[in-house]
């Protein structure tokens, strides 16, 4: 594993610790590395809850509860159900941030509007805090687009760690982030951009 993402992640840790913040991930197409990574360091289970490997649509619905009509009608790599899959993560898991990942890796795998490359990401706060970010990383190679994909996923949740104290942990907020993914506005695949906020 190279330097810069355990840096990142050991930066994370730190911080959510001073902060008493629990940390769980969602991924597809990292297969799990962002939790690798988190947990590759000692001492990281005060800070990790848990990860969801989410590879295909079932599991995506059946784990994380993304509803089967954002599968169907945005697909799997996209802001809608990067977006919920990082909401379904927080009201699973006992944490306070949560980021998700879905992506096309490679080599195949593209379709029209999405090529090989492409990476939504979406990180959420129990405060109601969501950010989204979409990058087109190229055919660069599976392992460097999943190698990029962990370092944006730790950078995405620093951002949220720094933000506004942490507030306590309650239902009520998860719905306030579930209805606030419910709102999300509809877009085809040929209108994807990148965005910092939802």
């Amino acid at each position: 594993m190279s330097s810069e993402p355990l840096a990142l992640a050991r930066s994370l840790l730190d911080l959510c610790r001073m902060r008493k913040l629990m940390v769980t991930t969602a991924e597809s197409c990292t297969g799990g590395l962002v939790a690798a990574t988190l947990t590759e360091i000692p001492g990281s289970s005060d800070v990790v809850d848990r990860g969801f490997v989410t590879y295909s649509n079932e599991a995506k619905h059946a784990m994380l509860g993304v509803r089967t009509s954002v599968l169907e009608n945005f697909g799997a790599v996209s802001k809608e159900t990067a977006v919920e899959m990082a909401v379904g993560a927080l009201e699973k898991a006992d944490a306070d941030l949560s980021v998700a990942i879905t992506g096309i890796a490679g080599p195949g795998g593209a379709v029209q509007g999405k090529p090989v490359g492409l990476v939504h990401f979406a990180a959420a706060a129990r405060d109601g805090r969501i950010v989204h970010q979409e990058f087109r990383f190229g055919a660069i190679g599976r392992s460097q687009v999943r190698q990029r994909s962990v370092i944006e996923a730790l950078k995405m949740l620093m951002e949220l760690a720094r933000g506004p104290a942490p507030v306590k942990r309650t239902q009520a907020a998860a719905d306030r982030l579930r209805s606030r993914a419910a709102r999300t506005p509809r877009r085809t695949a040929g209108t994807l951009r990148r965005t910092s906020r939802p």
